[in-house]
Formats: structure tokens, C-alpha cells, sequence
């Protein structure tokens, strides 16, 4: 077994142990995760995403040990950037169904599973595309740019309604459903005849609209990660991004109106790594240069939401 076989192994045991533990401990019916709780599990998926780009950082059987982690890490952090956005549309998406707080937890896990098979279908697509046809790129970049600018003029969480949505427009033309209280159940049968319940509704939704993210984060990712034989990086980032999403959700959605320009941050970003892309022909930036630029944007988004109220803006 060579060390490239070796770090795939690696992260496949580390993923299906934080599945299991996740599964077996986290996950129980009717469990309500508390601000502490999701704060250690926060720390936790933080950790190991951590400690397993200081594996690939010594592992690596190229000698470049060093810049993979670098890239590994930023594609992460980019990663994980865009996850604290998009909770904010889950938290709306929980709220129009009336979700029972003891019920988050099962909701979200089985919807973070569905955006997992969605991603790795999108990166190995992705992936080949990139291998096969370099001017896609340029494509990506342009997405990106786009983006960023629209993003940055907008505020989509306002303006997100789930009842408008193409998703849940297609649940219910297509699937048989009851807004029937499902005390748990995802199926309720009656007069021999199943009906998804709004939990069910909830997870397909989640996982639905994850697809609209990865339009986003997959571009993105290939522009911090252009090489596509390194697709262990990209689906090691994009992974253990996703699967802290639960937990961050827990702990920010008590906070979500303290994070107004988080969106701006995000855009920035966004727009430096559509340019980015566009310009790598003619100008070469480090992969340090990116991390950097997401780090700063996204911190300083932050820190100025906290330290700027929008007048109107509720608190919640």
C-alpha cells in the first residue's frame, strides 16, 4: 500500500468512526442538543479536520506535504465559510415547517448525508470535466464572479421562502404528503396509502437545495484545488465542511442576526477566487495568498457584523 492509498484509507476510517459515534450518540430520537453540546461537537469536527491536514501535511508521498495541507486547509476554510451561510437558509426552511426542536438533529444528519452523495457525484463530475476540458475554468471563473457580485447586492436570506421554492414546488407535485403532526415519523401510513411527513419533506428539501450550494462551492474549490488528480483533497474539504454543519447549525441559530455582512465577506471571497481564475494564465498566486484573503474577508465580516447593527434588522 503506497501513502496515497494510505491517507484514502485513512480518511475513510475517520469518516464512517465520526458516522458511527455520530449515529449512535448524537442522533437519538427525541434528543435536543444544547449551545454546549453543539459548541463540542463544533470543536470536535473542527479538530479532526485539523489533525487530518497535519496528516496529509507528513504523509504525502509527493514531497508536497506542505502545500497540499496549505491547500487542503484553505479549501476547508472556504468551504465551511459558505456552510455558515447557508445555515441560515436551514433555519428558515425549519421554521415555515414547524420543526420540533427535538427533531433537529435526525432532520439535519440524514439531510447532511444526502448533500455528502450530492457532492462527491458533483467533484468526481467536476473533476473529470476539469481533466478533460481546461477552458471550463475559465467558465467557473466567470460563475464565480457573477456570484460574488450578486451575492454581495443581495440578501438572500431575507428574500428566501420556502413555499415559493423550486424544491419544495416539486415535493409537492410529485410526492404524496400530509401536514399531519408526525411525532417523529418520517412515513405515515393510512388507508393503506404512505404519505411523507413535513420531517421527510424537511431532509429531501436540505438535500435538494444542496445542490444550489455546490454549484457555488464546487467551482470554488477546483480554483483553490485546480489540479483533478488531487481529488482526495477536494472531497476531504468539501466533507468534513459539510459534516460539522449540523453542530455550527446548533450553535448559530440562536445568532443568526448577528452575522448581517457575513454575506458581503463571503462575496469578496468569492470575486477573488472568480478572478483568480480567470487571470492564472498570466498571474500566479500561492495557495497561501487564498487563505490569507478567506481568512481576513470572512473574519473581518464577522467582526463588523457584530460591531455594526442594520437598522431594521431584528434581533434575535
Amino acid at each position: 500500500m503506497d501513502k496515497n492509498q494510505l491517507i484514502y484509507v485513512v480518511f475513510s476510517a475517520v469518516i464512517i468512526i465520526a458516522l458511527v459515534l455520530d449515529l449512535g450518540l448524537l442522533s437519538k430520537k427525541n434528543k435536543t442538543i444544547s449551545l454546549k453540546t453543539a459548541l463540542i461537537q463544533t470543536i470536535f469536527w473542527v479538530l479532526l479536520s485539523v489533525a487530518f491536514c497535519g496528516f496529509i501535511w507528513f504523509e504525502n508521498e509527493n514531497g508536497n506535504g506542505k502545500a497540499d495541507a496549505i491547500a487542503y486547509i484553505s479549501a476547508y476554510l472556504l468551504e465551511w465559510s459558505l456552510s455558515i451561510d447557508n445555515i441560515f437558509v436551514f433555519i428558515i426552511i425549519f421554521s415555515f415547517f414547524k420543526v420540533k426542536e427535538n427533531n433537529y438533529s435526525r432532520v439535519l444528519l440524514l439531510g447532511i448525508l444526502m448533500a455528502i452523495v450530492f457532492r462527491i457525484l458533483f467533484i468526481a463530475v467536476g473533476s473529470a470535466a476539469v481533466a478533460k476540458y481546461e477552458w471550463i475554468m475559465y467558465i467557473f471563473g466567470v460563475f464565480l464572479v457573477y456570484t460574488g457580485i450578486k451575492m454581495f447586492a443581495s440578501n438572500e436570506e431575507a428574500e428566501f421562502n420556502p413555499q415559493e421554492n423550486w424544491a419544495f414546488r416539486f415535493m409537492k407535485k410529485f410526492m404524496r404528503t400530509t401536514d399531519e403532526e408526525p411525532h417523529g415519523r418520517f412515513i405515515i401510513t393510512r388507508n393503506n396509502k404512505s404519505y411523507f411527513t413535513k420531517l421527510s419533506m424537511v431532509v429531501i428539501m436540505l438535500g435538494l437545495i444542496d445542490i444550489v450550494f455546490a454549484v457555488d462551492s464546487i467551482p470554488a474549490v477546483f480554483s483553490i484545488i485546480p489540479d483533478p488528480s488531487k481529488k482526495l483533497l477536494i472531497y476531504s474539504s468539501n466533507i468534513f465542511a459539510v459534516l460539522g454543519l449540523r453542530s455550527l447549525f446548533f450553535l448559530l441559530r440562536g445568532a443568526a442576526s448577528k452575522f448581517d455582512y457575513l454575506q458581503q465577506g463571503i462575496a469578496i471571497v468569492l470575486l477573488f477566487i472568480g478572478v483568480k481564475m480567470l487571470i492564472a494564465n498570466w498571474v500566479h498566486m500561492p495557495v497561501w495568498v487564498s487563505l490569507l484573503v478567506i481568512v481576513v474577508c470572512i473574519t473581518g465580516s464577522i467582526l463588523y457584523s457584530i460591531y455594526h447593527k442594520r437598522k431594521g434588522i431584528r434581533e434575535d
